[in-house]
């Protein structure tokens, strides 16, 4: 059969994957990647392979000079160039490029970290709060990367709090300078960086009234100073340091948007700050991988290759199972942000603020990805460790900075704890606000578990029919589950976090079962003239996930139901849980031999 176009790519509402079922050929997977996009991807994976690699124990080294040639050879390329205008010097690629160029570059995290750095969280608030003048005064210099980029928002007592920061900005008497005073924390780029933008709050000298904003501070400022390199346990190669501001004169030009919408700033840059953290830990998990098979099968123990053995294979099906649920979520959103951006009227294609509204829609998507990747990178990364034992343990080896490395990823871009109190927050929100028929559905769902249970119900021959019940069930779980907790806490509900957290875990399982699982059926649409789809690694991989996915989900909700309700109507709701997680197991076992022979037979993650 042909391949499935990917302009039928719809812009399904952020969040509405908890209610709605879409059509395998109405999300994007990498299979539908066009034939630039894979040539940029080839381009970067080449380049990581050939020029990053190869120098990871210099950058490990920190030596400025390395970091700084390598981040100009991928100028070059253009890969600092891929979300910047072309008026600017830019290529003003689509988001699906920009997802590719973060994911194949990332197989050195150090790299990779200065890289995002400084086109990601450090040029977009350019490119879509600047003024003119600022975007042509400084975006084709951090596009070719004549300057790096920095982002300063973190500080010692305002990490996850970013709107409690300390560092102050007063405006001049005459209106042409702010003086700067304060200090920031855990900087990217410090050390490198020509160009930092700096969140302080203004504040009014009569009035006191503080407002949360931005200014573009130049290094050499005077009063502007950088601390030391930190030593950090992780991304050792990546330029950490302090920022401090000591009466620093900043122009009163180069406040950045507008006095007081600071925080817009931060959030929208955060959902792609997160969005390419997700696509990032998917190279990373790759390399990794590769890493692992390759030493599995050139280890021999008892006669024959550990990955022969089947607690190895089992190590190398799972990472391959999460690597591919993950890249399955990763290209699903950012093919909803293009299709998104696709249909913007012509007046708005090239307005920052249309571009910003489309980007937010999926803010819920970008945390999922983003708690999710990070805890995969680090599954795998621990993995490869334990495949490898003493020589993983080793740092003569890349699997000690690996699994160092990919510990920061749960930190980064706001924590997973706060990820997923956004996550359930987000959607709640959106629920009371109208914008999602979450009450709706969950009185309905009230209705049917007051119905006796269907008795004459036929499996359904279907490929990955059993699948796709679990994914039905997850959904009603959450239901059950998001129901109880609104019901006991009401609007307290916010002050509960654990419950958040177990309702959050709800939430991304049915968006990662549904991605893998539509995913999946694609692969079988385009590959059955080759392979049936119960034979594919692609549904061996969703049937594996799905069972886990469904044991995650009980135990969430078991624990949010506990804490909701008690006496009968606790005992009620056990009860119909029972029922939504009473799906015959697949066979796992069998299945992670499947999975792990085809990627050692391929020597790395592929398809």
């Amino acid at each position: 059969m042909p391949t499935l176009a990917a302009s039928t790519i719809v812009a399904a509402a952020g969040g509405s994957f908890l209610l709605e079922s879409r059509a395998p050929d109405e999300v994007f997977t990498p299979e539908d990647l066009n034939q630039e996009q894979r040539q940029i991807a080839e381009t970067a994976a080449r380049f990581a392979k050939e020029q990053i690699l190869p120098l990871a124990a210099e950058i490990e080294a920190k030596d400025p000079a390395v970091m700084l040639k390598l981040l100009r050879q991928a100028a070059d390329l253009g890969f600092a160039a891929v979300d910047v205008p072309e008026e600017y010097g830019g290529l003003g690629l689509d988001k699906v490029t920009s997802a590719l160029v973060t994911d194949q570059i990332a197989i050195e995290a150090s790299f990779a970290t200065a890289l995002g750095a400084h086109s990601g969280i450090g040029t977009l608030p350019l490119v879509w709060y600047g003024t003119e003048e600022q975007k042509q005064r400084y975006l084709p210099r951090l596009v070719s990367m004549e300057w790096v980029a920095a982002y300063a928002l973190s500080e010692a007592t305002s990490g996850s709090d970013a709107m409690n920061i300390r560092t102050r900005a007063v405006l001049s008497d005459d209106g042409q300078h702010y003086t700067l005073n304060g200090e920031k924390m855990w900087i990217t780029n410090a050390g490198i960086a020509d160009l930092f933008t700096v969140f302080a709050k203004i504040v009014d000298p009569k009035t006191g009234e503080e407002k949360f904003s931005v200014l573009l501070v130049e290094k050499g400022t005077a009063g502007f100073s950088v601390g030391k390199e930190e030593h950090k346990l992780g991304i050792r190669g990546s330029s950490t340091c302090a920022l401090i501001f000591a009466d620093c004169r900043i122009p009163a030009g180069n406040l950045l948007g507008e006095a007081g919408k600071g925080h817009h700033i931060a959030f929208n840059i955060l959902n792609m700050g997160r969005f390419k953290l997700g696509a990032a830990c998917l190279g990373g998990a790759r390399h990794a991988l590769e890493l692992g098979i390759g030493y599995a099968k050139e280890r021999k123990a008892f006669g024959k290759s550990i990955a022969e053995f089947g607690l190895i294979q089992r190590k190398i099906a799972g990472s391959a199972t999460r690597i591919f649920v993950t890249e399955s979520m990763a290209y699903r959103t950012v093919g909803m942000m293009d299709a998104a951006l696709t249909a913007l009227e012509e007046s708005g294609k090239n307005s920052p603020r249309e571009i910003q509204k489309r980007i937010e829609e999926y803010a819920v998507e970008c945390s999922i990805l983003k708690v999710f990747g990070s805890e995969m990178m680090h599954f795998v990364a621990d993995e490869l460790v334990q495949i490898m034992a003493g020589y993983g343990y080793v740092e003569d080896y890349p699997a000690a900075r690996i699994y160092r490395d990919s510990r920061i990823n749960r930190i980064f871009e706001g924590t997973n704890e706060i990820n997923r109190l956004i996550i359930t927050g987000w959607l709640m929100k959106r629920a009371l606000s109208g914008h999602l028929p979450l009450m709706p559905a969950i009185k309905q769902l009230m209705d049917e578990i007051t119905q006796p249970p269907s008795l004459g119900e036929e499996d359904s021959e279907e490929p990955l029919a059993r699948e796709t019940k679990v994914l039905a069930n997850l959904r009603k779980i959450f239901l059950l589950a998001a129901g109880a907790a609104s019901q006991r806490f009401m609007t307290a509900l916010q002050d509960q976090q654990e419950i958040m957290a177990d309702l959050a875990d709800c939430i991304a399982a049915i968006y990662a079962l549904e991605s893998t699982l539509l995913r999946a059926r694609k692969l079988s649409f385009q590959r059955s003239a080759q392979r049936s789809a119960g034979a594919s690694p692609a549904a061996a991989m969703t049937s594996v996930f799905a069972d886990e996915t469904l044991a995650t989900v009980e135990q969430a909700a078991r624990r949010v139901l506990a804490a909701s309700a008690e006496g009968d109507s606790l005992t009620i709701q056990l009860t119909v849980l029972r029922r939504f997680c009473r799906i015959a197991p697949t066979d796992s076992i069998a299945l992670q031999r499947t999975i792990a022979r085809h990627f050692t037979e391929m020597g790395r993650y592929r398809i």
